[in-house]
């Protein structure tokens, strides 16, 4: 798996840490950007599929 480096603003991260860890929905924050990352990718094929964009492949 490749690793990435990204800057987030102070207040993004704050809000990722409330739902991270113990009692958290995500076990780690790079097991939280992965979902949110594929949820926004899921997001955006359902606009290019209704405005036409997907190829039959996808």
């Amino acid at each position: 798996m490749a690793k990435i480096s990204v800057e987030i603003p102070d207040e993004l991260l704050e809000d990722l840490d409330d739902h991270v860890g113990e009692g958290g929905k995500f076990v780690n924050r790079s097991d939280a950007i992965r979902a949110s990352i594929r949820k926004t990718l899921d997001l955006l094929d359902e606009i290019d599929e209704r405005h036409g964009r997907l190829d039959d492949d996808e």
